[in-house]
């Protein structure tokens, strides 16, 4: 039986710049740094209150085909690979704080009918979605341009 979500990868295009955005940016903590193999480091990082759940950095590389490797390096230049959603007590001040520490954002906090939200991509391209929740029902979203 599965009991809970333990892991998600993140591509990135370099694994200590990565580690620094994750660890001195966002606030997340360093969990795994090892070298598996000449060509292979495998690199974790999570949040403080969630033990559970490791981020793992990773590069597009074996033993991924060439030609997956070549389309993920693609998307990552294009600044279009989704990332993870991260849960926030207040958007507007993390969007201010990340803002003052150079983060790009693709949209500023914006009310949603599920909360607040802003998008932003981090130093590898891929799109981290910050939402301040609050309760919702399906109502919520009729006329909201949802379907």
């Amino acid at each position: 039986m599965i009991t809970n979500v333990s892991l998600v990868s993140v591509w990135v295009t370099d694994l200590d710049e990565a580690l620094t955005f994750y660890t001195d940016i966002l606030g997340f903590e360093a969990r795994d740094d090892i070298r598996l193999g000449e060509d292979f480091r495998w690199v974790t990082v999570g949040h403080p209150s969630q033990p559970e759940l490791d981020l793992h950095l990773t590069t597009p590389s074996g033993p991924l085909s060439d030609d997956l490797i070549a389309a993920l390096k693609r998307a990552q230049a294009e600044g279009g690979v989704p990332g993870v959603g991260l849960h926030v007590d207040d958007c507007r001040k993390t969007y201010q704080d990340l803002s003052a520490k150079g983060v790009v954002f693709i949209q500023e906090p914006q009310e949603r009918p599920y909360g607040v939200e802003a998008l932003m991509r981090d130093n590898s391209g891929n799109w981290l979605v910050l939402v301040e929740p609050r309760d919702f029902t399906e109502a919520d979203f009729e006329g909201a341009g949802f379907h």
